[in-house]
């Protein structure tokens, strides 16, 4: 009740200091780090191939470079067989764009949603309220992204976990048909960088504790929450009308009781002192 009394009164800018504008500010900009931070990822590994008996053949830095939404079996990459000038042609494995790409989807329209709604909370507060029809689409909107935020961070974080063992140079290595020839040698020279991606997981998780925690300063602006003392505000009328009906119904009986006025009861009344009766009485007398 006393946050939706502030949305009321305040206006422009200052929503934004109150619990439930702020949260939203800081869903749009946490929306922009999960996705931006996931969907302009590349990275890069290198692996080398020393031939022993083959010295021209050798490659010391073969790079395979890899970016959202990692798609990893559609990466070719070419090796020296360290048997003349041959060379082979591999893929790395796995496809994990699914899960990558429905977590930015997520972030997308979390970002959009929050600025309408931030939007909406600064100029168009009347709108908003109008038959509570407002805050009872933001509140199911705010749950449906709540659930949503925390199912696409722990696919998103397992898919991470799926990508970094895909592109393990030493995983790699052993796709190498000159890897595993005992005489050559292969090492890893460069691995990939993973800090934006892990950045990206951290920002997933936030953002699900931003609309989880929105949910109740959400809740208190529907109607739902205000049922009580409106329900209880529409009593009285009913109670006064009933009390009418009641003293009614009271004065009505009390006037048809013996004790009450009844122009019958006056009339006979009177008639014992009536003009007729004296003469009457008086010439007996006489």
């Amino acid at each position: 009740m006393e946050s939706a009394n502030q949305l009321v009164s305040i206006g422009t800018f200052q929503v934004l200091k109150l619990p439930l504008g702020f949260i939203r500010l800081l869903e749009w900009l946490f929306a922009i780090f999960a996705f931006a931070t996931c969907g302009g990822y590349s990275g890069q590994l290198r692996v080398s191939v020393d031939c022993q008996l083959d010295k021209a053949s050798s490659n010391l830095s073969i790079g395979i470079d890899f970016a959202y939404p990692f798609r990893l079996h559609q990466l070719s990459f070419e090796v020296p067989l360290c048997e003349g000038r041959k060379r082979e042609r591999l893929f790395l494995v796995g496809d994990y764009s699914s899960s990558a790409e429905f977590f930015v989807t997520i972030a997308v329209f979390a970002f959009l949603y929050s600025l309408m709604a931030t939007i909406v909370y600064i100029f168009f507060q009347n709108k908003y309220r109008e038959n509570n029809r407002g805050p009872f689409i933001d509140f199911i909107v705010t749950v449906v992204f709540s659930f949503m935020w925390l199912v696409s961070s722990s696919a998103w974080a397992k898919a991470l976990s799926d990508v970094k063992m895909a592109t393990d140079p030493d995983e790699v290595q052993d796709l190498l048909s000159a890897c595993k020839v005992m005489t050559n040698k292969c090492g890893s020279v460069q691995e990939p960088r993973w800090s934006s991606l892990n950045t990206s997981v951290v920002f997933g998780f936030l953002n699900f504790v931003l609309w989880a925690g929105n949910i109740w300063f959400v809740f208190k602006e529907t109607s739902w929450h205000k049922g009580g003392p409106a329900r209880f505000a529409a009593a009285p009328p009913a109670k006064k009308g009933g009390t009418f009906d009641q003293q009614q119904a009271y004065n009505q009986d009390s006037f048809d009781q013996p004790g009450g006025y009844s122009g019958q009861g006056d009339l006979e009344q009177a008639s014992e002192y009536s003009p007729v009766g004296g003469p009457t009485s008086y010439s007996n007398q006489m």
